[in-house]
């Protein structure tokens, strides 16, 4: 691929000043489709009001892949200097999803490109609201993808500089799920606490427990988050409250630890009310399952990214949750993290990427996608179909 020729970098930059939130992004989606079908890219009817699914091959038999970019923006007001930076007051592309969408474009123009020697058949996912957890769901509920063999997704990563891949085999994101504990006790004026039961002596008591639950019920060779994050009682100075409220969230990597953390958290939070005098109402909310990358593909991955001169950085995973877990319902797939350096944190008002990494990553999911298409007797891909120097 040459240089950007497919104007992959001036699409992002449009993205990157166009944000928009979890189910809203009308503008990102029109814009994909018009580059998809002026390219002549199949684009399936998946009757939804955002998000769109590209379909390339098809003609000759094979496997069935899928790609994953996901396109939704976050509520927060940018600060960075960019000449292209957010246009929507408060709303940010501040994850990176302006880069995977881009990105996932170019790995699309380029697999049309080469569609008559394509065995096999790509499906290429743009989902919208990965940030609200729902647009996965989304997605596959369409039965559009129900044929799809593998999926592989792009996650940009500012840890890492441009050209670099992260590529990691086994738990690599966490199942994000979110608590609200409930303390009600008996209001009274904060000058008699003796006619009341104070509830807030035992939300506090709760959440020291609850950072116990880790450290003395997890095993501690695996990974979990127990994590208060709000809390909140009464309205004024003078006044002991009736109720006390908790909100927080548990990550986990692995179903087992999962239900631990979860049981082990609700019978702390009712047994510690109780011997305050309280009671405690315990909600879960459960979010998407652990990202588990596939030992194979990895394997298969790595090495093609090594074969392109990529470096290839087998880091540790994080407790970060992500919705692309429900693709790999009963299928193998990869999470691949993209170095876009940067170096600030993702969700930050000054989050960047390196726009140097876009094309890379354009050319290593095209080559990807060829690459497994065709694994059964086809042969492999060489390095000079996507003008990519060892």
């Amino acid at each position: 691929m040459d240089m950007d020729r497919y104007g992959l970098i001036p699409f992002f930059e449009d993205l990157h000043a166009h944000p928009e939130l979890s189910g809203a992004e009308h503008r990102t989606t029109g814009k994909l489709l018009e580059a998809l079908r002026a390219a002549g890219i199949d684009v399936l009817d998946a009757g939804l009001p955002t998000g769109a699914i590209a379909r390339i091959g098809g003609k000759r038999p094979g496997c069935v892949i899928g790609l994953r970019a996901d396109i939704d923006a976050l509520p927060i007001r940018e600060e960075t200097e960019l000449p292209y930076r957010s246009r929507n007051e408060g709303v940010m592309h501040a994850c990176g999803h302006d880069f995977h969408a881009a990105a996932m474009l170019g790995a699309a123009l380029a697999l049309k490109e080469r569609e008559d020697g394509l065995d096999g058949t790509v499906k290429i996912v743009f989902q919208p609201a990965e940030e609200t957890a729902s647009g996965a769901k989304r997605m596959l509920a369409t039965g559009l993808l129900d044929d799809c063999e593998e999926f592989y997704a792009i996650h940009s990563y500012p840890w890492f500089p441009a050209g670099t891949l992260g590529i990691k085999e086994g738990p690599v994101m966490a199942a994000p799920d979110r608590f609200r504990i409930a303390v009600r006790g008996r209001g009274a004026h904060g000058a008699e606490p003796n006619t009341g039961i104070d509830p807030i002596p035992a939300a506090a008591a709760i959440v020291l427990a609850a950072q116990h639950i880790v450290s003395r019920r997890m095993d501690p060779f695996r990974a979990a988050v127990v994590s208060v994050t709000h809390m909140e009682a009464g309205n004024t100075w003078n006044v002991i409250p009736e109720a006390a409220m908790l909100e927080g969230t548990v990550r986990t990597l692995h179903a087992e630890d999962r239900d631990m953390a979860r049981e082990a958290l609700r019978e702390t939070a009712e047994r510690t009310a109780a011997a305050y005098g309280c009671t405690a109402a315990f909600d879960w909310r459960e979010g998407p399952a652990p990202v588990v990358n596939d030992a194979g593909l990895c394997a298969d991955a790595k090495a093609l990214a090594e074969e392109m001169g990529f470096t290839v950085d087998r880091q540790k995973g994080t407790m970060g949750g992500e919705d692309f877990s429900e693709y790999l319902n009963g299928r193998p797939g990869v999470f691949v993290r993209v170095g876009t350096g940067g170096y600030v944190v993702s969700h930050h008002p000054k989050f960047t990427v390196d726009e140097r990494a876009l094309v890379p990553a354009a050319e290593f999911f095209a080559a990807l996608a060829m690459r497994r298409v065709k694994r059964q007797g086809q042969g492999e891909i060489r390095n000079s179909d996507f003008g990519i120097r060892n």
